[in-house]
């Protein structure tokens, strides 16, 4: 007679089929090669827009030369913050998404599905509309907090009664979650659109019309996310394998979602702050990164690291040329993109970890 019991159910780790990993040789190789990439695109956006102008002229202008003062104006003044917002807010969300991943063991997890970037952009919104706050480094603190509200009642509500916060359960609640808080904000508009015309193009995702007055308040709190992120990425590697395996190779689990947590509320919140709601970035691109490195994290989140802004940057030049000599929002773009690419991505099993 057969006496075996049914092994006990624990949750799926994120992790790519049993093959081998690339060597760390071509990794590094890899991560070079996004580099270039990334630098290639800021050259882009440095070049294109609604005037466009030449590489060696953008060269000369950053090495000194003021002879024709349009292209001095457009590069200097606008251009380069707008790339260099581009950056920060790319790597800020792509990263936040990494962790996400990681500390829920939850291939869909990102800060727009989770309910975090709604819970910044509804914060931002009681600022704006409510309190009459429109400087960033006033209602920069109102993203920070609702992203870290947001972040904390999905786990909460996600992990309570039995199985605990199953990857399932974490995403129908911070879809749920995001769903209210968007369709509050959105009838915060409606009723008084003239108090939120300061937010229309922020609502959208854009990064025009952005100065370093945006950038500078949020970029202790975006670098300090980052410097967080690299020290847990070891013991994320860990929490991957399921908790009680984590806790038995000596990773401390409670803190390291605690850390996790400020991680995501910093980067999310700050990229929220200064850019808006942006979609996908965060989910698409850790999947990418997983996918050419295998489940190691700390490789994960370097190639994030370089992905994630090359792509936010990009979808910015799209939008500078395809509605010419007007603009469609990073936002905007990054969500069309997103889509079929994510489709795709989660079609090969390799990618997704499922």
């Amino acid at each position: 007679m057969n006496t075996s019991t049914s092994p006990k159910t624990v949750a799926a780790p994120i992790a790519v089929p049993p093959t081998s990993a690339p060597p760390g040789s071509r990794r590094l190789v890899g991560w070079i090669a996004a580099v270039v990439a990334l630098a290639a695109a800021i050259a882009i956006s440095l070049a294109v827009g609604s005037r466009d102008i030449s590489l060696g002229t953008v060269w000369a202008i950053l090495f000194g030369n003021r002879d024709v003062a349009a292209d001095v104006a457009a590069v200097i003044d606008l251009r380069i913050p707008r790339t260099v917002l581009g950056l920060l807010a790319g790597l800020a969300l792509g990263v936040s998404g990494a962790v996400i991943q990681a500390v829920t063991r939850n291939p869909l997890a990102d800060p727009g599905i989770l309910g975090v970037t709604a819970g910044s952009s509804f914060a931002v919104a009681m600022a704006v509309g409510v309190l009459g706050i429109t400087a960033v480094t006033g209602y920069i603190w109102f993203a920070f907090g609702g992203a870290l509200v947001a972040a904390t009642v999905v786990y909460v509500v996600g992990s309570a009664g039995r199985g605990g916060g199953s990857p399932v359960r974490l995403t129908l609640t911070g879809v749920a979650l995001g769903a209210v808080l968007a369709g509050i904000t959105s009838a915060m508009v409606l009723v008084d659109p003239r108090a939120f015309q300061s937010m229309r193009s922020w609502e959208s995702g854009s990064l025009q019309d952005r100065g370093w007055d945006v950038i500078l308040p949020v970029l202790p709190f975006l670098v300090l996310g980052v410097v967080l992120a690299a020290v847990i990425a070891r013991a994320l590697n860990a929490i991957a394998l399921g908790d009680d395996l984590a806790s038995s190779l000596g990773a401390n689990v409670v803190l390291t979602r605690v850390l996790a947590v400020v991680v995501v509320t910093l980067l999310a919140g700050g990229a929220t702050a200064i850019a808006g709601p942006i979609a996908f970035v965060g989910l698409m691109v850790p999947h990418v990164a997983r996918w050419i490195v295998g489940p190691d994290q700390r490789w994960i989140l370097a190639y994030t690291l370089v992905l994630a802004p090359t792509l936010l940057i990009v979808a910015d030049v799209i939008g500078r040329v395809v509605l010419r000599p007007g603009e469609l929002p990073a936002g905007i773009v990054t969500a069309v993109l997103g889509a079929p690419v994510l489709v795709v991505l989660v079609r090969r099993q390799r990618a997704s970890g499922l």
